[in-house]
């Protein structure tokens, strides 16, 4: 089967992709990988690569690691697969959370440089912000309507409870605090939900309890130069194409207190043609979210050095 660029979209996970050996494969592989570990090792003043490699888990696991992990993965597998199909640019480009800065790099908007060290602002106030009396819970089996009414009915003036992740049909994230978070979970299970899992996390993402670190993050984006994306990128704030400079910092500062649209965003990009998602980066957990909105889609991974070939063959042929 024929894949046209026009046709492809490329995705960026966000966090809970990460895993201990994360890129190592890619970067023992390719030099354009290597470079891409090096300088962010060097932009960031610590071995960021050693710790992606080696470990220890827990210390990768704090966000202010693992952001900028994931960013580099994406970043360095992206500059694999544009070696080997130079013609392949795609129709949109999208980032789950944390991935759309990894999505805003990979288009042009944000130069690598300092798309890490907003990254690394990012992670560096969300950790700031975790005053431990917010959570988050994944809810399996209810539908987002439904949600919205729970977390209506378990909030008060002084504890909210907010949707944070539609990640796809059947599962949807609540973030807040505690109290009302623990109300929204028995109103779920009341209500018949498949599975209510709390998650293992420090901070209630994508909730008003990220106010702080919206703010902080805030000062981060006046110093960044961004531009207008080469290609159309995904906001997650309204699941809509960021075209223009303006654009993507509206986005971004409202990024950690609301919502990210992914099942919305996945359907319009379906909307506007697209078949055929390549997942850049680690993991395949958004192709899985795919998947379960639209089974018919084409869903590839690249992130090894055995994917990352394979995904360019496809396109070597094509013109873009």
């Amino acid at each position: 089967m024929e894949r046209l660029p026009s046709q492809t979209a490329f995705v960026f996970p966000g966090q809970g992709s990460q895993a201990v050996g994360m890129g190592r494969a890619l970067a023992q592989a390719y030099p354009e990988a290597r470079e891409v570990f090096a300088q962010a090792d060097d932009l960031l003043g610590y071995a960021l690569s050693r710790l992606m490699w080696e470990g220890p888990a827990a210390e990768l696991n704090d966000t202010r690691h693992t952001q900028p992990a994931l960013v580099v993965h994406s970043v360095a597998a992206l500059r694999v697969l544009q070696k080997h199909a130079p013609d392949l640019r795609p129709a949109f480009m999208a980032g789950h959370s944390l991935g759309e800065l990894s999505a805003l790099i990979a288009a042009g908007s944000i130069p690598f440089a300092q798309g890490l060290r907003l990254v690394k602002a990012r992670g560096e106030a969300m950790h700031a912000a975790s005053g431990g009396q917010g959570g988050m819970a994944a809810i399996l089996g209810l539908d987002i309507e439904t949600l919205e009414a729970i977390c209506q009915q378990a909030s008060t003036d002084e504890a909210r409870v907010e949707i944070a992740n539609d990640n796809c049909p059947g599962q949807v994230v609540l973030s807040g605090h505690k109290k009302a978070l623990e109300q929204a979970m028995a109103l779920a299970q009341a209500q018949g939900a498949r599975r209510v899992v709390p998650l293992a996390v420090s901070v209630a993402a994508h909730s008003y309890l990220m106010a702080a670190a919206q703010e902080a993050f805030n000062q981060a984006i006046e110093a960044t130069t961004i531009q207008a994306p080469q290609v159309p990128v995904i906001g997650n704030i309204h699941a809509r194409p960021l075209r223009t400079a303006d654009d993507v910092r509206a986005d971004l500062r409202d990024q950690l207190t609301h919502r990210v649209r992914w099942t919305e965003s996945v359907r319009y990009l379906l909307a506007q043609g697209v078949t055929t998602f390549i997942e850049v980066g680690t993991g395949n957990v958004l192709s899985g979210l795919i998947k379960r909105i639209d089974r018919k889609t084409t869903r590839l991974t690249c992130g090894t050095p055995e994917d990352c070939p394979q995904v360019s063959a496809r396109y070597r042929s094509n013109e873009a």
